[in-house]
């Protein structure tokens, strides 16, 4: 038994990265105001989704997860009480159920609804085709379940997180959601598909890893430009290897993606191929 212990914490010091360490390229500010104008960007970018998408015929909204989120909640609650007195709300997460329950809307699970209007979501990272990966907050198994039961799913995001390739500003990796006695098993299969350096992604104010709302692990797993290019095949293979959960590759499902700009400007892009941009506004 001494032995067994001594072989997992081994593991787990060869598998295992500081999270903070890992995003440090998406998340570092160097001033508080461009801290500004990145919050700026993701409240511009969620206000015209929920103006375009959020009609009130909706009745059923789904509510994703991420700093980009609070911002399409805020905007719904401005929409009135009249025209939310009747809708319910279905969260990814127990950020997004907080924000649910503390704006007073009525609040939802996904358990008990079979279809949803529309989910507003954030992202990591989208590239020009829609893809996304989403995960670093360890939500993507409820949001990939809410997103699919949507007939329409919105993605909303700060000027960061737009690229033309998955993996281009997002350093991590792949989300890749595991039961906790397959990670060791699972972080050795992603080695085996090209993944050069998967971690098992640890707690920042807690001892050990990363335990999901699941109760399961997180593992990131970089892949090259060349495997990013079809960031699909990448999903298929991952997702068939045993003790795998879910993958953060949202592939083939955003009907329109949202990205506030530094500039005061939003960038719309469409699952059609259509490309807008919306001036700044004057008010």
């Amino acid at each position: 038994m001494l032995a067994r212990s001594r072989l997992v914490a081994q593991q787990l010091r060869q598998h295992t990265i500081a999270r903070p360490l890992a995003i440090s390229r998406m998340t570092s500010s160097s001033t508080p105001a461009a801290a500004n104008v990145i919050e700026a960007s993701k409240q511009l970018a969620a206000y015209t989704a929920v103006d375009q998408h959020i009609k009130p015929e909706h009745t059923i909204i789904g509510i994703g997860s991420g700093s980009t989120v609070p911002y399409v909640v805020d905007r719904i609650v401005q929409q009135g009480v009249e025209v939310n007195k009747n809708r319910i709300f279905v969260p990814t997460g127990f950020q997004s159920k907080e924000l649910i329950v503390n704006a007073g809307l009525t609040l939802g699970d996904v358990d008990q609804i079979s279809a949803i209007d529309v989910t507003i979501d954030g992202a990591d990272e989208v590239d020009k085709n829609l893809n996304c990966i989403k995960g670093g907050g360890a939500c993507h198994l409820r949001e990939k379940v809410v997103a699919e039961a949507a007939s329409t799913f919105i993605v909303v995001a700060d000027y960061r997180k737009n690229a033309e390739f998955l993996g281009t500003n997002w350093a991590p990796g792949v989300p890749v959601e595991v039961v906790p006695f397959a990670y060791v098993k699972v972080l050795r299969d992603l080695k085996a598909l090209g993944s050069p350096h998967p971690v098992l992604r640890m707690a920042v104010k807690k001892a050990g890893p990363i335990v999901t709302d699941n109760g399961n692990f997180v593992i990131d797993a970089p892949f090259g430009r060349e495997d990013m290019l079809d960031p699909a095949a990448v999903l298929t293979k991952i997702k068939l290897l045993t003790g795998v959960v879910e993958v953060g590759l949202f592939c083939n499902i955003v009907t329109a993606a949202y990205f506030g700009n530094a500039d005061g400007s939003v960038s719309i892009r469409k699952a059609d191929g259509i490309v807008e941009e919306l001036a700044p506004s004057s008010s």
